[in-house]
Parts: structure tokens; sequence; C-alpha cells
């Protein structure tokens, strides 16, 4: 009783802060995804289309929404939730190398922008850099980089600690913000700038209540806009 009081979980006969077994829960899945990926990318077909980055990637239905679309076309998803530029530049090889792909649709970025000490700058370099690292390994593929999605800050928000922290900066001002500035730095390394939003806000301009799981991640409706404003790219 008195660690749920104080917010303290009891490890090995360590006290932990509850946070701290989160974020050590959450580093073992992100390493059991790159393993998996790391398989996987042993027997994929080359030349296929990449979908890449974070949570927002990763949970994309792709698949299952190519059979309920009719599409026959290959899309290899190696998003990986919690994920930053940071990681991602840790990780090209399974996330975007192993696959070998002639088509790379980036969506990385908004664990940055949710992060505390987010500074756009920063987060601009990164991904330039991972756009260099692309272009200099897979120089024939094409890359499209995605606009970070809406969030909605009010309908679906927990009101537990999470709740509270989570749109300190992932607000859609720094969202539109980053998104221009991602549109830019697309012009200025030869990438495609994809908005990928159209149909996906209300009149408040936020993420559509329906669309939404918690205020940023969505549901296969929302995923479903999203794939509609993809397809005359893939």
């Amino acid at each position: 009783m008195q660690e749920q009081k104080t917010g303290l979980a009891v490890q090995g006969g360590i006290d932990m802060d509850i946070g701290d077994v989160m974020r050590d829960m959450m580093r073992r899945e992100q390493q059991e995804k790159l393993e998996r990926y790391r398989m996987l990318n042993r027997n994929v077909k080359k030349g296929q289309i990449l979908f890449t980055g974070s949570s927002l990637m990763e949970q994309f239905p792709i698949n299952e929404l190519l059979m309920t679309n009719g599409m026959n076309v290959i899309i290899y998803n190696r998003g990986i939730g919690g994920f930053t530029t940071v990681d991602m530049l840790e990780h090209m090889e399974e996330m975007v190398f192993g696959t070998e792909p002639s088509k790379i649709f980036i969506n990385i970025g908004t664990n940055d922008i949710g992060s505390p000490d987010y500074r756009q700058e920063d987060l601009l370099k990164r991904y330039e850099k991972i756009i260099s690292l692309i272009k200099g390994r897979l120089p024939e593929a094409q890359i499209f980089m995605m606009a970070y999605y809406p969030v909605n800050e009010t309908d679906k928000v927990s009101d537990e600690e999470w709740g509270k922290t989570a749109f300190a900066t992932r607000t859609n001002k720094n969202i539109a913000v980053a998104n221009e500035a991602v549109e830019r730095l697309a012009a200025k390394t030869g990438c495609h700038f994809i908005n990928v939003n159209q149909g996906l806000t209300d009149e408040r301009g936020k993420l559509k209540k329906e669309f939404t799981v918690e205020g940023i991640h969505m549901y296969a409706n929302g995923y479903q806009v999203v794939l509609d404003n993809l397809k005359k790219y893939l």
C-alpha cells in the first residue's frame, strides 16, 4: 500500500519510481522490436516501400488497410513507439537500410516535439542527418517526409499524470511551425514533403475526436484518411 501512495514500485527488492519502471519497460520493448526487425529484414523483398518513424508510424495498420482498399503494393513498417530522431540515428540499419527500399516514407520527430527540452533547431539538424545518411547509402531511393499529425489536447485526455504533461510542448502551434520547417528541409535536401493532414482536423483545428485514442495516436479510421492522402505517392 505504501508503494502505491508514494508512486514507488518494488523490483528485485529495490524501490523504483513508477516512471522509471515504465521507461525501463519501454526500452525493453523497443529492443525487442529492433531484434524482430533485424530478423524480418533478412527475408524482405528488396526495392519495395518502407514506412518508418515513431509510434505514429508503427501503429499505422498499413497492410490491413491495403487489403481493405484492394491495393496490391508491398509496404514494410519499421516504426518504433517512443523513438526520437536521436534513436532513429542510432538504429538506421534496422529501421531503414535493412529493407533496401525504393521509396521511404518518414514520420519521425513528434516525440522530439513532446520532449521538455524541445528545440526545433536540434530536431532539424538530426532530421537532416537522417536524410543525409539515407542519400549516402540509398542514393536512388525516393524520400517522402510526412507532416506531423495534429493533436487533440481536450477531448480524450487522461486525468492521470501523463495527460497533464503530454501536451506541454506537443501543441498544434508547435506542430504547425515544425511542419513548415520540415517542408523547407525537404526542399533543401531534394526530398518530397507530404501534408497528409487534410481531413484529420475538426473546426477548431484539432485532431477529430472520433479519430484519436488519447489525443495523439489514431484509430484505423484516422489512418484511412492519411492513406487516402498518400495513395498517389505509393
